[in-house]
């Protein structure tokens, strides 16, 4: 895995609130304010949304990996320092609104605490892979505030109505069996391997068509919550409008067939 920074000039990696290393066509971005259990900051927000843009006009980056440094995810907002200056909505577009705008899909590997405004960051993920360490909780309404990063939109598309207002009004702690049980986390690996089945999943989408799986995944984020009808036409459309390469196909067959009979 190779490192690159996300800042101007080259400062260490600690100094900087997101370290974004490569491995192959997968990108790996680490929300990196340890001491703060990676609370978002003005910093961190400005460096997704342009490491996400990166990623987007990038051919060789294929996925993007969202993690965290130390043992938590992110426990949300920064809140001292939103308090205190002017409101994130200044700031433009937030990272999530880059996300699901973007054509890769992005996989959030949460490896601690995944709370409020970190918690939505994971909801906006394509999905999620836990540790058997994460801890998801949305605090948003116990402490006065609203969803803002589309929480409020996408849980109960992801876990369902009733499972979602338990989470986002309660604001309790749902542990990482109870996040894969209820399709809040796709799977649940033990934390050590973490980041091993993490990559293991984003290469194996990496492998795929560019072309495909950057249609094949905006279909699904299209058709997802609309009628079937309306789903099956965005498909017909699709099936109609994408361009094929035979000797392509061929040979990607060709090579899955021999994988899987080896």
């Amino acid at each position: 895995m190779t490192e690159k920074t996300s800042g101007s000039g080259s400062p260490a990696n600690d100094e900087l609130p997101l370290v974004v290393t490569r491995d192959g066509h997968v990108a790996v971005f680490t929300l990196n304010r340890p001491d703060t259990r990676n609370a978002i900051n003005r910093a961190m927000r400005k460096a997704l949304k342009r490491e996400l843009w990166r990623a987007d006009n990038d051919e060789d980056v294929r996925v993007v990996v969202i993690t965290g440094a130390g043992t938590a995810f992110s426990s949300g907002v920064d809140l001292p320092e939103a308090l205190a200056g002017p409101a994130p909505s200044t700031e433009g577009p937030t990272p999530t609104q880059v996300m699901r705008g973007i054509s890769k899909p992005v996989i959030a590997a949460v490896n601690g605490p995944c709370y409020t405004g970190g918690f939505e960051l994971a909801v906006n993920c394509s999905f999620i892979i836990a540790s058997d360490r994460a801890r998801f909780a949305d605090t948003h309404a116990q402490i006065g505030l609203l969803n803002g990063w589309g929480g409020s939109a996408l849980l109960p598309r992801t876990v369902g109505l009733a499972a979602a207002i338990q989470i986002i009004l309660s604001g309790e702690p749902v542990d990482a069996e109870t996040a894969a049980r209820i399709g809040l986390a796709n799977e649940v690996v033990p934390h050590d391997q973490l980041l091993e089945r993490t990559m293991q999943v984003a290469q194996a989408i990496a492998a795929g068509h560019p072309g495909a799986i950057q249609r094949m995944l905006r279909l699904l984020k299209e058709g997802a919550g609309t009628s079937v009808t309306h789903a099956l036409g965005l498909e017909a459309e699709a099936g109609a409008t994408f361009r094929r390469n035979g000797a392509d196909v061929g040979a990607r067959f060709g090579r899955q067939r021999a994988a899987t009979t080896d």
